[in-house]
């Protein structure tokens, strides 16, 4: 019988001048929630959280990393005055009313109940990085962002954040970062023991090396990611002799006109 499952997403990635160094999904459990905001706080310099901080019984972010922190909850007068502002009525509550007590206000001010940190600068902590929007972003502990599920939402205040994220980046453009495609019509299993090899030479120079199937197509890519351009420069006869392909711009560049499925 299966009564639990998890999901454990593998892979390197460069995203505009950050490693990305983990994710995880993760219940709604206040334990759970609250001991992967410390581990992550402590082990990374940004953190961001996505979801949990809607006005139903099982939104608990805010509570669970405020307790994680020993941070009491308080409601955000400057966000009460924005969500009045920018919040419309819902259809279903044509009477609601922000003066008269009710469940429907009760869980709007769930929303604004923010862990606040007594000892540090408020306008830190909670960050208006967006005019259109009510939402704010909770920062606690200093690295750890608190964001909306919302897809559209956790787009819009990341983007939001961008300016106030990017003069603290070592790279900002990720300008220091070099990425390689080639484009291989040999299988992955065949090229699997060059790749490891070419791995190991790869490593003490910090150029991780990558593999990637395409699915539907006749080749498939292999990657070079570091910041030693002339190091990747130099493998680039050699990858290219090895792996029977072609250095391109685009994973589709060198396709057939009419592809087909390619064995991994």
């Amino acid at each position: 019988m299966i009564h639990t499952a998890a999901c454990l997403i593998i892979g390197d990635e460069v995203l505009g001048g950050i490693n990305l160094k983990r994710i995880e999904v993760i219940a709604d459990d206040e334990a759970e929630i609250g001991e992967a905001a410390r581990r992550m706080s402590e082990k990374y310099d940004f953190v961001v959280t996505s979801g949990g901080i809607g006005p139903t019984h099982d939104d608990i972010t805010y509570q669970s990393i405020g307790k994680a922190f020993g941070l009491e909850l308080k409601l955000h007068e400057d966000a009460l005055r924005r969500m009045k502002s920018l919040s419309k009525p819902h259809p279903s509550q044509p009477n609601f009313s922000w003066e008269e007590p009710s469940p429907a206000l009760e869980a709007k001010l769930r929303m604004i109940r923010l862990p606040i940190d007594g000892s540090r600068d408020e306008r830190d902590q909670v960050l208006f990085v967006d005019e259109a929007l009510w939402v704010p972003i909770n920062v606690v502990n200093g690295n750890v962002h608190i964001l909306p599920g919302i897809p559209r939402l956790f787009v819009q205040l990341l983007d939001g954040l961008k300016p106030r994220l990017v003069p603290r980046l070592t790279d900002p453009e990720g300008e220091g970062v070099y990425r390689m495609l080639f484009s291989t019509p040999m299988a992955e299993s065949q090229v699997a023991a060059y790749l490891t090899e070419l791995a190991a030479k790869a490593e003490p120079k910090g150029v991780k090396v990558g593999s990637y199937p395409r699915w539907g197509h006749k080749r498939n890519t292999v990657t070079l990611v570091g910041r030693d351009k002339a190091f990747m420069e130099s493998l680039i006869p050699e990858i290219e002799e090895n792996v029977e392909g072609v250095k391109v711009d685009k994973e589709e560049d060198a396709d057939p006109s009419d592809d087909e499925d390619l064995e991994s």
